[in-house]
């Protein structure tokens, strides 16, 4: 996948996720976990684009490293959404597997970047 269209995929992921956290119901539990997953959310395309400006590949899989570790986040607090019965699996369900496609594709570029470095 290029560069413009992974920069356009973490977008519209974090806008889905801002907008999916507005829905949560108010309790104390919803409103904590709704702002880890819009800040490990919104982190993912953001540290993708730093990674695009990287100086060196090295540079650029320790970056890669920062998406691969805030994808994971956040498909971690998307499963603690649902386990704690705060949403149904059906209302995340779009966010979280667009996450985890995210977060195999950056695994992936990880390893063609350290085969490249080598």
């Amino acid at each position: 996948m290029d560069e413009q269209t992974f920069k356009a995929r973490t977008r519209k992921l974090a806008v889905a996720i801002v907008k999916q956290m507005d829905k949560l119901p108010n309790s104390r539990a919803a409103d904590v976990i709704a702002r880890q997953v819009i800040r490990s959310g919104t982190s993912i395309g953001a540290n993708y684009r730093a990674a695009c400006r990287a100086k060196s590949t090295p540079d650029m899989i320790n970056k890669m490293k920062i998406v691969e570790e805030e994808s994971d986040e956040t498909a971690y607090w998307l499963e603690i959404l649902v386990e704690a019965d705060i949403v149904p699996q059906e209302q995340v369900k779009v966010i979280y597997k667009e996450t985890n496609e995210i977060l195999a594709m950056t695994v992936a570029s990880i390893k063609t970047l350290r085969n490249r470095k080598s």
